[in-house]
């Protein structure tokens, strides 16, 4: 019982790692430092590919060059489109016109971008990951890992036996 107690503890501990790592995620997110997704198309592979999950961090409009892969906010879904530049024109004070492909699509995308100020720019690319995550916020799997996590804490809480009191009434 000692072995799996210890166990136990080792799991929670890893866990708890993992949660405080989401936390930071989760805060940097709102923040608006990064902004993490799920890669859901091949239209970049083989650079980047399906189930990916990569981080984007923002970078000025104007450092942007052909060439460069950015997240930018498409008109036609209202999601952000990571491609690669494939043109860049200054329109007026400080706003850009970007033609982005996909580099494994035969053609530019539908329409072109209007940007200023920021945009967002991939940064860490975590192959697979993306896969993951979007498994383990399905509830068939989150729901028995929190049932299994409950387990772990209650397998934690048991005392040792040697530390239980002793039952035997007390000599005056």
């Amino acid at each position: 019982m000692q072995i799996l107690r210890r166990l136990s503890l080792i799991t929670l501990w890893a866990l708890a790692a993992v949660g405080v790592t989401c936390a930071v995620v989760w805060a940097t997110t709102t923040a608006g430092i990064i902004k993490p997704l799920i890669v859901i198309s091949g239209s970049m592979e083989p650079g980047i590919m399906t189930g990916d999950l990569i981080i984007d961090t923002r970078v000025p409009v104007d450092e942007l060059a052909v060439g460069d892969v950015v997240s930018l906010p498409s008109d036609l879904t209202g999601d952000l489109v990571t491609h690669r530049i494939a043109a860049i024109a200054p329109v007026y004070d400080g706003t850009y016109t970007v033609t982005m492909k996909g580099d494994n699509n035969a053609y530019s995308d539908a329409l072109d971008y209007t940007v200023s100020g920021e945009v967002w720019q991939p940064s860490v690319q975590l192959s697979g990951w993306g896969a993951a995550v979007m498994r383990m916020t399905t509830p068939a799997v989150a729901a028995p890992l929190f049932a299994g996590l409950l387990g772990l804490l209650g397998l934690t809480m048991l005392t040792p036996p040697t530390d239980r009191p002793s039952r035997k009434p007390a000599l005056a």
